[in-house]
């Protein structure tokens, strides 16, 4: 079975892994330097970065087909780091973000992406879509009609060639894209911007080194604050990139291996002299459209990057920035969910404003943990306030008016309580009164505490109280923490002490 699965990871799809494989890795070198130039840092420390957690992450990452490498995300929250404490600091930071990520895998905190809902990943997957486009317009603001004439034949290329029958395909559109336009920019002679533009390429392989930075205590305050950021929003992008493969590609992944995966590629990443880097939606987009699906892209992705930045790098300096514009406009158009668009009118308000809110705090911060962690708190209070809304009482008189019965329906927590308590007629002149929660469920200390008071008052007016029907979940958390059965703990709370 282990077998199976491993010849179908790595040999299942050799030639659309290798075909996607060739255009991530031409998409990755403009963003791997305009990500090392928002960090502050020389080009190479982006492409190594990029090259060493691609190939790291093909063999131990958790989702087949996702592209790992330097993100914008994560560049974003070096830049302070590398301005006072410079690159040695950004090396050591990286590797301990890995260490970091490995810890968060064996405590399994990728299990939390179930908590996140599925307007929060709509959010985050629109607010990236349209982080995508954004970083394009740099590219396409003061420049010559040359350079829209490029990018709009780019989209023809990339939209219009797979209607052309066998070939269209067989061959991944945008990677004709870059070679074409390539091959018509140098053969023409335009004068456009192109990737050797955008900084000088390495001209030597990667090597082994350790941070040369003195291992102390006063190190690791300076880094940790950085390397916890960085951990944090590299397995908050891996996992939401991961839920949106899966979701394309109708597979499942190991979310908690995957972020042991990330870990282990950041280590690598750090000790090639690379910065720390995630899972990439828009490259992994392009990946999947371009016929990718097993790790063979992943890897083949990282190591022709390589070969190409060394080796070729003549070549590639060559390829215009209208290409990779042109691609990243397809990813950034194919990434945005245009249903959430239509769905407005049809979604509950409270899902819309979750998933408004994600793609606004992303976009304005920049910052996806931001975004996310807002998503996650209004969805949760959404929730709360709902299930709140579910739970009633139901009132009865027995034996001769004489035994009030309240039945309790539904769930009692923090936002319930009140709700339940308010339910209760304290000052009804009757003898006995019974509280049935056979079809009640107490979640919370709050919600122990309110049938401790509801208890209380009714002894305190006169009337004896019988508490009958608790579920077992119920009453392990009422017996640890209730009072109102408990009479020198009662007590106190009827003395007012």
């Amino acid at each position: 079975m282990l077998l199976h699965s491993t010849k179908k990871d790595w040999f299942g799809n050799l030639r659309g892994d290798i075909l996607a494989g060739l255009v991530v890795a031409l998409a990755l070198i403009p963003e791997a330097i305009a990500f090392s130039i928002i960090a502050g840092v020389d080009p190479k420390v982006g492409l190594y970065a990029s090259f060493c957690i691609a190939v790291v992450i093909a063999f131990v990452g958790g989702r087949p087909g996702m592209i790992s490498a330097a993100t914008g995300a994560m560049a974003l929250l070096m830049v302070t780091l590398v301005k006072e404490h410079g690159l040695q600091y950004l090396l050591a930071a990286t590797l301990l973000t890995g260490v970091l990520q490995i810890i968060m895998g064996y405590l399994k905190l990728g299990s939390l992406m179930s908590f996140v809902s599925r307007s929060v990943i709509t959010g985050f997957v629109n607010a990236l879509a349209i982080l995508i486009f954004m970083a394009q317009l740099p590219e396409l603001i003061d420049v010559t009609w040359h350079v829209y004439a490029m990018t709009a034949v780019g989209l023809g290329i990339i939209y219009l060639f797979p209607l052309i029958p066998v070939v269209g395909k067989n061959i991944p559109s945008p990677l004709v894209c870059i070679l074409s336009l390539t091959a018509f920019a140098v053969f023409v002679g335009l004068d456009i911007r192109t990737v050797g533009d955008m900084g000088d390429l390495p001209s030597t392989l990667p090597i082994f080194l350790w941070p040369e930075v003195p291992l102390s205590w006063e190190t690791i305050q300076i880094i940790l604050p950085y390397s916890a950021a960085l951990a944090v929003v590299g397995l908050l992008e891996s996992l939401m990139t991961a839920t949106i493969v899966d979701d394309l590609t109708d597979t499942k992944s190991d979310k908690n291996r995957e972020c042991k995966g990330q870990g282990i590629a950041n280590i690598g990443s750090g000790l090639l002299g690379g910065m720390a880097g995630c899972a990439m939606i828009g490259q992994s987009v392009i990946n999947v459209k371009s016929g990718g699906r097993g790790r063979l892209s992943t890897l083949v992705a990282g190591s022709v990057l390589l070969v190409l930045v060394v080796f070729l790098n003549d070549w590639v300096a060559l390829i215009p920035m209208a290409a990779l514009v042109a691609v990243m406009i397809m990813v950034s158009i194919g990434t945005f969910n245009w249903g959430s668009v239509r769905d407005l009118k049809k979604h509950p308000l409270s899902t819309n404003i979750v998933m408004i809110s994600t793609v606004v705090v992303v976009v304005w911060t920049h910052n996806l943990a931001y975004g996310v962690f807002v998503g996650v708190l209004l969805a949760s209070l959404f929730f709360a306030n709902k299930v709140s809304h579910f739970m009633y009482i139901e009132k009865s008189l027995d034996a001769g008016n004489k035994k009030r019965v309240y039945t309790i329906v539904g769930q009692v927590f923090f936002n319930s309580a009140d709700k339940f308590i308010a339910q209760f007629d304290f000052k009804e002149a009757v003898e006995q009164v019974e509280i049935d929660l056979s079809r009640a469920h107490f979640w919370d200390i709050t919600a122990v505490h309110a049938l401790d008071m509801a208890v209380v008052k009714f002894r305190r007016e006169g009337a004896s109280v019988e508490v009958i029907g608790l579920n077992e979940a119920s009453e392990t958390i009422v017996d640890r923490f209730g009072v109102y059965d408990k009479p020198e703990e009662l007590e106190k709370v009827l003395g007012g002490h």
